[in-house]
């Protein structure tokens, strides 16, 4: 696989540069476009002249903003890979695994999986027009796994909860208070101060680093397992009644009612 469908790759220097180019559905990714990112991550991961690695979107609205609800709502899947995988909990780890700093371009919209994403990354850059959030309980989805163990991590038990359980939206400013973010840059800065960390971090020694980042994952390496059993959870989850409601209103553009599966 040397060219792509959905995402972008191109080497800049010593960044590797990878997008998600699905802007007119916002960068939502199907189970084609997680396939493909795996394949651009592990091609990064193994040229020795890329030292970092940048992921964000194309266009201004939005970074990602999760799983394609639109498709699971026409064929009740995420679509066809060459392996009948979708390997969206492969492509966490891979976000983790790779021994070279993930830098998250927050170029607009992250939300639901898109949010998760950027999470996982080493370090996040956003531009001012950013947004972030979780949508899950809205669309009848959850992330059990990395999406709200190790998000706990990043910005405190309370925030995390609150991000998953208001579904609210917040702004660039306020995800850098939060520290859910390094940095908050003018859009048309974004993608030059990425490469601007990127070059700076070739010039130290990528074995150190290496370690460092699995230094760092060390402590929270055990979500992984939650990650398996949530997206187990999950695969059985989406074929109820209850989460097909949540896929259908979404793509019928009108208000869930998820009130008859109280329990």
């Amino acid at each position: 696989m040397t060219t792509y469908e959905d995402v972008r790759y191109e080497v800049d220097g010593p960044n590797a540069v990878i997008t998600i180019d699905r802007e007119k559905r916002m960068n939502a990714f199907r189970a084609k476009t997680i396939e493909e990112l795996i394949h651009a991550f592990k091609r990064a991961w193994a040229d020795n002249a890329v030292h970092a690695i940048i992921f964000t979107g194309a266009g201004e609205r939005a970074f990602c903003v999760g799983g394609d609800v639109k498709q699971r709502a026409e064929t009740g899947d995420y679509g066809p890979t060459d392996n009948g995988l979708f390997e969206v909990a492969y492509f966490h780890r891979l976000i983790r695994d790779v021994p070279k700093p993930v830098i998250a371009a927050v170029n607009g919209i992250a939300i639901g999986g898109g949010h998760v994403l950027h999470v996982l990354c080493d370090l996040s850059i956003a531009a001012e027009n950013a947004t972030f959030g979780q949508a899950g309980p809205r669309v009848g989805s959850f992330d059990g796994g990395f999406g709200s163990a190790y998000l706990a991590r990043v910005v405190g038990e309370k925030r995390a909860r609150e991000i998953w359980f208001l579904l609210d939206q917040y702004d660039a400013a306020t995800a850098e208070r939060w520290n859910l973010v390094n940095k908050v840059v003018p859009k048309e800065e974004l993608l030059p101060a990425a490469k601007a960390w990127g070059e700076k971090i070739a010039a130290y020694s990528p074995t150190a680093l290496r370690f460092l980042k699995h230094s760092f994952n060390a402590d929270t390496d055990h979500q992984g397992g939650l990650s398996q059993l949530a997206i187990a959870g999950l695969d059985s989850f989406l074929q109820t009644d209850e989460a097909k409601e949540g896929a259908n209103a979404f793509a019928e553009k009108r208000k869930p009612d998820f009130g008859k599966y109280a329990h």
